[in-house]
């Protein structure tokens, strides 16, 4: 680095002293800057350089009925748009165009991920707030319910048993979100309210409320045999789905062993259904089936 740049040299000239405060000040307004040393050989082909870059770039104004628009060269389509349609990602400042940030936003979604720099070897995640701007609402609902669902832990997750809204919701939010003044709200009854469309449900059995009757006789009425809760353990029993004893989700076993390691973390035997300990088996049932295991 050069030693009069740095102010470390008394300077000789006061027009170099201007020229040099001129450079400082531009450099301090962009994002980010490095010097270079330049063989005094080099400085006119230096001059040339810099003096090609400020053509290119007034090119790149174009006059509108508002004023001067300067546009800005998207490094994926390589077009250029107008600035105010550029997409910075937070962390790491790279910018797109909004037309390739949103498929490649979308793109993520089809995929069940959620959006990162699209910039190579870059790992910053992009703000569910700034994706409103790109995406259409539907898909920015579904961005929002994924990284919701991806912050909540398995045992802790909860739906609303309603058709029509189907919300997810963590226990705690739901807990709170239930009046405490409720005589039913906090006890062992499970009442709870959900988050969004306020209707009430069971935190137990995960159906809808039923007044004056315990879950078990419940799960016995007209009333639950008839639902689409009873119907799916219909199917399930019918098909040979096990259920997780500790978050209560349906497991499938489409091939491997029967030892299940649920995503909650509970490990146990597909067959009967009996706990593993310490990763190892419980019950007398045979650890798989040789036509359930994949051979390569």
């Amino acid at each position: 680095m050069c030693p009069s740049l740095t102010r470390k040299r008394k300077r000789k000239s006061s027009k170099i002293a201007t020229l040099i405060d001129q450079l400082n000040d531009i450099q301090s307004k962009f994002i980010y800057h490095e010097r270079f040393h330049v063989k005094k050989n080099d400085i006119k082909f230096v001059y040339e350089l810099a003096r090609d870059a400020i053509t290119f770039e007034a090119a790149n104004w174009d006059n509108s009925d508002s004023g001067m628009t300067i546009t800005e060269q998207c490094t994926i389509c390589f077009e250029y748009v107008a600035s105010d349609q550029i997409f910075s990602v937070n962390k790491c400042l790279h910018r797109y165009c909004f037309s390739c940030m949103r498929k490649h936003a979308e793109a993520k979604l089809l995929q069940g991920k959620l959006p990162e720099c699209p910039h190579e070897k870059c790992e910053s995640k992009i703000q569910i707030e700034s994706c409103k701007k790109l995406l259409k609402p539907e898909l920015y609902k579904i961005l929002r319910s994924r990284v919701k669902e991806a912050s909540i832990r398995p045992s802790d997750k909860v739906y609303c048993p309603f058709p029509n809204c189907s919300a997810l919701m963590s226990k705690d939010e739901v807990k709170e979100h239930t009046p405490a003044s409720s005589s039913t709200a906090a006890g062992e009854s499970g009442m709870r309210k959900c988050v969004e469309c306020n209707c009430r449900f069971c935190i137990n059995c995960k159906v809808p409320w039923h007044d004056n009757v315990t879950c078990s006789d419940y799960m016995k009425s007209f009333l639950f045999q008839s639902s689409n809760e009873a119907k799916l353990k219909s199917l399930a029993t019918k098909e040979g789905w096990r259920e997780c004893k500790n978050c209560m989700n349906l497991v499938e076993l489409a091939s491997g062993c029967y030892h299940i390691d649920c995503r909650c973390g509970y490990q146990f035997c597909y067959t009967c259904g009996a706990e593993w300990v310490d990763k190892k088996q419980t019950c007398g049932c045979r650890l798989w089936d040789e036509h359930n295991i994949i051979y390569a």
